[in-house]
């Protein structure tokens, strides 16, 4: 078998892989390895390798079964090669896969109830008193500075946007300090601390520290984003479980072939492999 990819094969001599005495051919790992991607070439060289023993093993058990090769396209009219559809057909007819049924769904739902809620979305603006966190005179300076600008703020609070003008040494001091609609994660973590504590219209004390400087914090408006209903998210629901048992259950039959059969020169997972000196 040749392989037009240049592929780096690992240094040395690499054990001669075979399944119940079938030898798999040393340019076959090799043209395989382009398929699996690895710092080093010894990683790719044995993922490979186990890839094309899977498949082996596959096409055993399909001619011990006597099946046939029937391809199927696709609605772009990809075509399956013969050992493709002699190994599906395999899977097809020896894993059975339990369809996930409402009550499955419902319970995935209410035990996973966050996946199906979007970030609450904040619109927030702040001051920056910007300083080096490495220079600790200027760092004390500019929490003295947004100190005092604070105690300004609690007297008259609707003067913060001409302060953040004056005083805010971030771009957003042109818009009065507005950053705009941000979610978790979009900010440093004292800065989202100090964000999420607050109620809208109010303002963070003391001011929050983090790598930029003191930012003197206050939250405009929250909205808060509902949770998807189950009805919307059941069919993907669905879906993510028939695949999740897919794999397993897939994996689980690999296992059982590999379990009953003589592999040499590579080990898989679960299986009773071992190696040739």
């Amino acid at each position: 078998m040749s392989c037009s990819v240049h592929t780096n094969i690992p240094a040395g001599k690499p054990m001669p892989v075979s399944v119940n005495g079938v030898a798999i051919a040393r340019d076959a790992i090799v043209c395989e390895m382009q398929h699996h991607p690895a710092k080093k070439p010894l990683d790719a060289w044995q993922n490979a390798a186990r890839a094309l023993v899977v498949r082996e093993l596959l096409l055993q058990r399909a001619r011990a079964l006597d099946i046939a090769a029937e391809p199927a396209s696709d609605e772009a009219g990809r075509r399956e090669t013969d050992d493709e559809a002699i190994m599906r057909a395999v899977v097809e007819r020896e894993v059975a896969l339990p369809e996930a049924d409402d009550a499955t769904c419902r319970r995935y739902y209410a035990n996973n109830i966050a996946r199906f809620r979007a970030e609450d979305i904040y619109e927030v603006s702040h001051i920056l008193f910007a300083a080096d966190p490495a220079d600790k005179q200027a760092f004390a300076q500019a929490r003295a500075d947004a100190t005092a600008v604070l105690e300004t703020l609690k007297e008259r609070p609707e003067t913060f946007g001409a302060l953040a003008q004056a005083y805010s040494r971030c771009p957003s001091a042109a818009q009065g300090g507005n950053l705009g609609q941000v979610t978790r994660g979009q900010t440093t973590p004292e800065f989202e601390q100090a964000m999420l504590a607050l109620e809208p219209g109010e303002i963070a004390a003391p001011p929050a520290g983090t790598r930029y400087g003191f930012h003197i914090v206050r939250l405009e408006r929250k909205h808060e984003v509902p949770t998807l209903p189950y009805e919307l998210v059941a069919d993907r629901i669905a879906d993510y479980l028939r695949e999740s048992v897919r794999r397993r259950a897939h994996a689980q039959y690999v296992a059982r072939l590999a379990s009953a059969a003589a592999i040499e020169g590579i080990v898989l997972d679960g299986a009773e492999a071992h190696r040739v000196n």
